[in-house]
């Protein structure tokens, strides 16, 4: 027995070994839902934790060549073309988590899986493992079944998914529906990374034997399955100011989402309406750009929503006059100041933004008279406001494939 002791404690101690750490976590989404919410499901503890192990690993120069796998999945529910977008944003939305909020930077391979959107592996073993009715059945179609067929017209059918829908009237389904869906809904990563212990030290003499094998230590706060997607991180919005519509000056604003909470406004409008026999001139154009900060709980759930501040520059021109005096600013005005907004949703893909920017507008303009045909000009004037220089009530188009709002029905 102390034979045995000592040729282990050679093999495994005597000699500097290449171990493999691995390490996993699992965070899950709402039915039909790509966002990745922290306080659904214990997510947000599972990733405080996974990203403080990920980052004491990432510090640690004694750990070597990285390798991470990125899966996600979705349930059954759902036509397929849905499906497959939705678990495509999950992964998407997953490493969105990891890169900007988490601000994680992934060394070594990242080995991101597109094997399906459905995971009938995950969904065998656990009908498997279970009591529900029509086991035998639902075993049968998963093992045998193929998951695909065509119809007359050569469109591709669900055909394994059709027929667990269809068997028992539909009871089985429902079964699953309630207790294992739930858990296949879900993104998650697992991390492989090379640990290099010092090399040991043996005295003159010392007859040793060199072990080649690799020693595994597992460590995982959830059971771990896998696989997939290119992320897509294009949020943006295009707006148009209602208050400018309705005093019949058209415009159109973009706000783009830079990350870290971030996003760069523009905004643009242009009126050109004259009656010259009832001497009334509108004419105005000119725009500004903000840079806004994004705050709160909303925010954090998804860019370019909730509340938000910023810092803006304009510049306009503009020519007033209706039916008596009239104001030209024919050379740029231009200014600058504080906002403060709200952005709300009211539809799947709609806001409506509401904002108040403080600052100062300055600029040279002139007076004039309209007296008979001509316009008369009566005095040149130096501006210099401080005060409300921006408002906006805007109604606002999300683009973007996860840029959405969290309403409405099941995908």
């Amino acid at each position: 027995m102390k034979k045995i002791f000592w040729i282990f404690l050679l093999l495994y101690g005597g000699h500097a070994a290449a171990q493999v750490q691995r390490d996993s976590v699992r965070v899950y989404y709402k039915t039909g839902k790509s966002e990745l919410i922290s306080d659904f499901r214990e997510n947000g503890i599972a990733l405080e934790r996974f990203v403080g192990r990920l980052r004491a690993v990432l510090s640690d120069a004694r750990y070597q060549r990285f390798r991470f796998r990125v899966r996600s999945f979705a349930s059954l529910e759902g036509p397929l073309e849905l499906n497959e977008r939705l678990y495509e944003a999950r992964t998407a939305s997953f490493l969105d988590y990891l890169y900007n909020k988490a601000g994680i930077r992934l060394p070594g391979e990242v080995n991101v899986e597109q094997a399906g959107c459905y995971n009938w592996e995950e969904l065998e073993r656990r009908v498997a493992s279970s009591t529900m009715p029509y086991r035998a059945e639902v075993l049968e179609l998963l093992r045998e079944a193929p998951e695909w067929s065509y119809d007359e017209r050569g469109y591709r059918v669900e055909y394994r998914k059709r027929e667990l829908m269809r068997l028992a009237g539909g009871q089985p389904f429902r079964y699953m529906q309630e207790h294992f869906f739930p858990e296949m809904r879900y993104s998650s990563i697992l991390l492989t990374s090379e640990y290099a212990e010092p090399e040991a030290t043996f005295p003159p003499d010392t007859v040793y034997v060199e072990n080649r094998d690799t020693l595994y230590v597992e460590r995982r706060d959830t059971l771990f399955l896998e696989q997939p997607l290119k992320p897509s991180h294009l949020y943006l919005a295009v707006k148009t100011n209602l208050l400018y519509d309705a005093l019949a000056v058209p415009n159109i604003g973009v706000d783009l989402n830079l990350g870290k909470r971030w996003s760069l406004a523009a905004n643009w409008m242009y009126a050109w309406w004259k009656t010259d026999r009832r001497h009334r001139y509108w004419r105005m154009y000119g725009g500004d750009i903000e840079g806004r900060y994004w705050l709160g709980r909303k925010a954090k759930e998804k860019p370019l929503q909730g509340h938000h501040i910023g810092l803006y520059a304009q510049l306009v021109t503009y020519d007033f006059e209706w039916g008596g005096r009239g104001y030209l600013g024919d050379k740029w005005s231009y200014g600058g100041g504080i906002s403060y907004g709200y952005s709300h949703p009211i539809a799947r893909r709609l806001n409506l933004d509401f904002t108040l920017g403080i600052g100062y507008l300055g600029g040279e303009y002139k007076e004039y008279l309209p007296i008979d045909d001509c316009y008369v000009w009566q005095v040149t004037k130096q501006r210099h406001w401080f005060g409300p220089t921006k408002v906006e009530i805007s109604l606002v188009w999300l683009i973007g494939r996860d840029n959405t709002n969290r309403k409405g029905g099941k995908r």
